[in-house]
C-alpha cells in the first residue's frame, strides 16, 4: 500500500494532515535552497564590497565601488545612510555622533531583516511538524481501532495493518521538521557572521566620519596619504584585498 492508497482510505482529517506536511516540507526546502544562494553570495560580496570601499579615495567613489559588488545591497545601504542630510530636522538636532549613529542603526536593522527573512518558517516547521504528523497518527489509530471494533472479531494481523499505516505520519513528520531544523542552525551560523561584519563595517565607517567632521576634511577627498581606519572589520578585508 502506498501514500496514495492511504490518502483514499483516509478521512478529511488524515488528508488535511498530509496535505499540510507536504506544504511544509515544500515550503521548507524552498527557503533551504534560496537562502543557501542568498547567502553563498552575500558572504562573498560582503568582503568584497567593504574592501574595495576602503580602498576608494574618496566616500562617493567608495559608494560606487561598493555597488559593482553588493549583488544583495548589503553593504551600500550603510554607505548611503551615512550620506543622508538632516538639517533643519529635529533627526538632525543632536551632534553629529547621535546623527550617525541613528541613520546607521537603522540601515543596519533593514539589512538584517534581508538576511533573516525566512528563518521564521523554518523555525516553525522544524517545531510544529512533529506535532502535525502526530496529531495524523493519533486520528488514524483511533479510527483503526473502531474499525477493529465493529469487524468482532480481532487479531494481530487485523490490528497490525491500521495501526502501522497511521503511524506513517509520525514519520512523515519527522522528515519534514528534520531538514528544517538542520537548515536553520547552519543558515543561523552563517547569518550570524555576515552580521557581524556589517556591524563591524557599520561602526568603522561611523567613526571614519566623526574623524573627518572633527578634523574638517571632507569625505569627498581625503588628503594625500591618509589611511583607512584600523579596527573591526578593516582588519579583516584587508587580507582579502587580493581576492578582488
Amino acid at each position: 500500500m502506498n501514500a496514495f492508497d492511504l490518502l483514499r482510505q483516509g478521512d478529511a482529517v488524515s488528508v488535511g494532515v498530509a496535505l499540510v506536511l507536504l506544504v511544509m516540507s515544500v515550503g521548507s526546502w524552498v527557503v533551504i535552497l534560496w537562502k543557501a544562494w542568498l547567502l553563498l553570495r552575500a558572504h562573498r560580496d560582503v568582503s568584497r564590497s567593504t574592501a574595495a570601499f576602503w580602498q576608494a579615495p574618496s566616500l562617493v567613489a567608495g559608494l560606487q565601488s561598493v555597488r559593482t559588488f553588493d549583488r544583495e545591497v548589503l553593504v551600500a545601504p550603510l554607505v548611503e545612510a551615512s550620506q543622508i542630510e538632516t538639517a533643519g530636522t529635529l533627526a538632525g538636532a543632536g551632534d553629529k555622533s547621535q546623527q550617525l549613529t541613528r541613520l546607521l542603526r537603522d540601515a543596519l536593522h533593514t539589512v538584517l531583516l534581508k538576511l533573516q527573512s525566512g528563518q521564521v518558517l523554518l523555525a516553525t516547521v522544524g517545531s510544529t511538524a512533529p506535532f502535525v504528523g502526530l496529531l495524523g497518527t493519533v486520528w488514524g489509530i483511533y479510527h483503526a481501532l473502531i474499525g477493529i471494533s465493529g469487524a468482532g472479531q480481532i487479531s494481530i494481523d487485523k490490528i497490525a495493518g491500521p495501526v502501522g499505516e497511521s503511524l506513517i505520519m509520525t514519520a512523515a513528520g519527522l522528515t519534514v521538521a528534520i531538514p528544517a531544523v538542520l537548515g536553520y542552525n547552519v543558515l543561523g551560523r552563517y547569518i550570524g557572521r555576515i552580521e557581524a561584519d556589517l556591524e563591524g563595517f557599520a561602526r568603522d565607517l561611523r567613526e571614519l566620519l566623526l574623524t573627518h567632521e572633527q578634523k574638517g576634511v571632507s569625505t569627498a577627498g581625503p588628503p594625500q596619504g591618509a589611511k583607512a581606519p584600523s579596527g573591526g572589520s578593516v582588519a579583516r578585508v584587508a587580507t582579502s584585498v587580493g581576492a578582488i
